[in-house]
């Protein structure tokens, strides 16, 4: 039995009524204390419980080698204080942050809710975090420690004290600090909840990040632009181009969403407001229809030439096909991991292996756009 799902959540969700952030925070900071441990049973006893070892999953992207194509989605770790711990949890990659050059506070509280109903959180965080130097530093001194087997990227945003038209030099700040500590770079400007950073998507703004980015990138390693499921296929276009002429390892799609469309929660407790009257984005299940229609444009337009992450309302191993046969290579969970708990990531594999198995396939990697390339033919 699922104790998580059966007991915990219930308990904290219903019962208890636990803050969501506070039950993050305390989360994360378990997490990095099981980081930190030497008890190397506790991590073997999670290694035996939670991962799922299987050569039809691997995957080498970009350089690098992916265990397996689930990986954490930024937001959870922000300030990279468990990245020891991601492997032995499950995932085939994390990703960091996100970090800005500044330290900042992010948004008054509360900014975290949950909406059960719709299997969705709603969020305007802001970027909290602790600066690039202070995750550079961390990194650093984890480093001699770090036994982890899959790649770690790192989520840059821009700082909310910085104008817009610096918006540039503050990503690359960042990106110097951090540039020998991650594996791949994903630049965010499709966060929602720092004013005007949507904008930066547009595709004179986002050329001038991703040019500076590019120059100072002498080791090559590689950069992600991370999109909002809000963006017209037009916008979308601009930004594949771009994708092209900086050469970006690729495309991760997508970010939450500002559309309230089809939700089921009528008011949200802590506030006494409807979701419509509360500002933030929209992750889990609402998401997961638009961002694998983006996935699937994307593949369509790129031929399956630029690599995709795909993100957005991943619960269960038929949604991890649904994005991967739609053309994403690797996929990233949050709230559904929030929602299903910490035995997800293996029940994800195990039926991904299965539907493998179906379909007739040897790999992961052969099932990558499977769907959207029945549907051209």
């Amino acid at each position: 039995m699922d104790i998580y799902k059966f007991a915990i959540r219930p308990l904290l969700f219903n019962v208890v009524k636990a803050d969501s952030e506070w039950l993050h925070q305390q989360t994360i900071r378990s997490f990095s204390w099981l980081s930190q441990t030497p008890a190397s049973w506790l991590n073997q006893r999670l290694q035996k419980s939670l991962c799922l070892y299987d050569s039809r999953l691997e995957q080498n992207l970009f350089g690098l080698n992916f265990p397996n194509p689930v990986g954490l989605a930024a937001g959870f770790d922000k300030d990279g204080v468990a990245a020891n711990i991601w492997s032995n949890l499950g995932f085939g990659f994390a990703e960091l942050g996100t970090v800005t050059f500044h330290a900042q506070l992010g948004n008054p509280r509360p900014r975290l809710f949950r909406l059960p109903l719709d299997k969705a959180a709603l969020n305007r965080m802001g970027f909290n975090n602790r600066g690039a130097a202070a995750m550079a530093a961390r990194l650093i001194q984890e480093k001699q420690k770090l036994t982890q087997s899959i790649p770690i990227g790192i989520n840059l945003g821009k700082s909310k004290v910085t104008p817009l038209e610096a918006a540039a030099q503050d990503y690359l700040d960042s990106f110097r600090y951090l540039k020998d500590l991650g594996d791949y770079f994903v630049v965010n400007v499709s966060s929602p909840n720092t004013p005007g950073l949507r904008s930066l998507q547009d595709a004179s703004m986002l050329s001038s990040i991703l040019n500076l980015l590019q120059q100072e990138n002498t080791t090559q390693k590689p950069i992600f632009v991370k999109i909002a499921p809000d963006l017209d296929w037009v916008a979308i276009a601009d930004i594949i181009s771009l994708a092209k002429t900086y050469q970006l390892a690729g495309i991760i799609a997508t970010n939450t969403t500002i559309s309230r469309d089809g939700l089921k929660t009528q008011v949200i407790d802590q506030t006494g407001k409807s979701p419509q009257d509360e500002a933030g984005g929209i992750s889990g299940e609402p998401l997961r229809d638009r961002s694998t229609e983006v996935i699937r444009f994307i593949w369509q337009q790129t031929q399956g030439q630029i690599p995709i992450i795909g993100v957005g309302g991943i619960f269960s191993a038929e949604d991890a096909w649904e994005k991967i046969t739609a053309g994403a290579s690797l996929i990233q969970v949050y709230t559904g991991w929030i929602y299903e708990g910490p035995l997800m990531v293996r029940r994800i594999l195990a039926g991904l292996l299965v539907l493998l198995e179906q379909s007739g396939l040897n790999s992961i990697n052969e099932a990558v756009g499977l769907q959207t390339r029945i549907q051209k033919f």
